[in-house]
């Protein structure tokens, strides 16, 4: 009798093997002790319906939902009944109070009507904004509280896609390191800030781009690139590390084809708003420019500490400079590496950078760092060292609020707010630092001790250089496997 159980698809020899975490991570063995240890050597991997892709996403999706529990007293009623409680039970959201704030409830058209008060038009970006009507034109009417409870669930669901769509992208871009993508998923900050505001929209778009680049289809790239900086600014900022890595490997026409394709995407989206309501269309930039100095970032510190207030053009332009010296590292380091770095390596410390000299850190924007961090340095103990910096911010923001919200200040005081302050910005340094480490000494870079170059590389994956500053090019090496004794382990040789 024929069996009836379902197998997997024989692997391609030419394919390089799984990665098991278990079995190269401590703390992922470790961590692994409440699922039954660590993975055997005998263990079939890939056979069945629970395929590791599977598994990140259906992880991704629990973990977003525990923060839509974690929501729950301020769905209930924190939200509605003053300001302090939401803050003391750390479940605060944009989402609820925008959609009165700006206009949902009222039925008024984004960047086409003109809203009451500060700010007249919505002052995000043109595909959010489409995002936050959809959404309002799926919330059922009553009453304007149960009008914001609906408009938060309707968001949460829209959103719980767009985690299990940035959970499968980060998956499936290394290709034989698919367990890398539980980083993402057991991430607290995701879980805790995904239904704060919209940016997993653009976190989504923005895995998704890298994915399409990794399977060496650049127009893809540009064009979900493009998508993403109509939600959010920052996905922009890889279009730097792409160029970077692409002159250095002479594929100057696989960066030109993404370049058009982020700029012909981001247009298809903006034209026709900045066409008909200019002046709506470009609240998002005024705001922009315009914004304080406000919660999360170093220049808050200083104000907070020297008793002065920072201009927001003053801000802009340090802000900018630092951001210069920033890119112009970065050119360096790319330029000199002793091995071309990896994309995603670039990807997080240009994003780092623009989130340690923002003028404002709101907790949310962690969102756009998470899965950088997961391609860039896949390493549980340093990511879980971050995430609780991390964690510590999340709530120390809500307690300084809850603290100068209330009449008793009942909650955390400057002093202790500015020390969560500094726990950010400690933490993503320290994350940052361990990335150029590998880059200096890409023997120590974990994605390469298989023997890849880059597996979210594309066409760039294994190219040879043709430009490298101060020195003459040299062909990209391959690993070979190094033998030791009767085992044989996959790493980079040393020179």
């Amino acid at each position: 009798m024929p069996s009836l159980q379902k197998t997997s698809p024989p692997q391609d020899p030419q394919d390089p093997p799984v990665v098991c975490p278990t079995r190269r991570d401590e703390v992922a063995a470790a961590g692994s002790e409440f699922l039954g240890g660590p993975i055997g050597r005998r263990a079939v991997l890939g056979a069945g319906q629970l395929t590791p892709v599977r598994v990140v996403a259906l992880v991704a999706i629990g973990m977003f939902a525990l923060g839509m529990v974690q929501k729950l007293p301020c769905y209930n009623w924190a939200w509605f009944r003053g300001s302090t409680s939401q803050y003391t039970h750390a479940c605060y959201s944009d989402i609820p109070h925008l959609f009165a704030g700006r206009g949902f409830a009222e039925g008024l058209l984004p960047y086409f009507d003109r809203l009451g008060g500060d700010i007249p038009f919505l002052e995000y970006p043109v595909l959010t904004g489409l995002f936050m009507q959809v959404a309002a034109w799926l919330t059922p009417g009553g009453d304007l509280t149960s009008q914001e409870q609906s408009y938060w669930l309707v968001n949460a669901g829209l959103l719980m896609v767009c985690a299990a769509v940035l959970a499968v992208c980060v998956a499936r871009t290394h290709r034989n390191r698919p367990w890398d993508g539980l980083l993402v998923a057991l991430a607290p900050a995701f879980a805790l800030t995904a239904t704060i505001n919209w940016d997993l929209l653009a976190v989504a778009l923005t895995a998704a781009a890298l994915l399409m680049w990794s399977r060496s289809r650049p127009l893809g790239f540009g064009i979900l690139l493009g998508l993403a900086t109509a939600a959010k600014f920052y996905p922009a900022l890889l279009l730097v590390p792409v160029l970077l890595l692409c002159w250095r490997a002479g594929r100057w026409r696989a960066f030109g084809t993404a370049v058009l394709g982020a700029a012909g995407a981001w247009l298809v989206v903006n034209l026709p708003v900045m066409l008909l309501a200019n002046e709506g269309w470009k609240q998002f930039y005024v705001f922009s420019t315009e914004r304080n100095v406000d919660f999360g970032s170093f220049w808050l510190l200083i104000s907070q500490t020297t008793g002065e207030q920072i201009r927001p053009e003053t801000a802009n332009y340090w802000a900018l400079f630092l951001m210069m010296l920033a890119v112009a590292g970065l050119t360096y380091l790319a330029l000199t590496a002793p091995r071309r770095p990896r994309l995603a390596q670039l990807a997080f410390l240009i994003v780092a950078a623009f989130v340690l000299t923002n003028k404002v850190y709101s907790p949310q924007y962690v969102l756009w760092l998470i899965p950088l961090a997961a391609l860039a340095r896949p390493r549980w103990r340093d990511f879980l060292v971050w995430q609780a910096c991390e964690v510590m911010y999340f709530l120390g923001i809500w307690l300084y609020l809850a603290y100068t919200s209330s009449g008793n200040k009942q909650g955390l005081p400057t002093d202790g707010y500015q020390f969560a302050i500094v726990l950010h910005l400690l933490g993503t340094l320290y994350l940052c630092a361990l990335v150029v480490r590998d880059i200096l000494a890409p023997d120590r870079d974990g994605v390469r001790k298989d023997g890849s170059d880059d597996p979210a590389g594309g066409v760039l994956d294994g190219a040879e250089d043709v430009f490298v500053l101060g020195r003459a090019a040299r062909p990209a090496r391959h690993a070979a496997p190094v033998v030791e004794g009767p085992r044989v382990e996959w790493g980079v040789p040393r020179e």
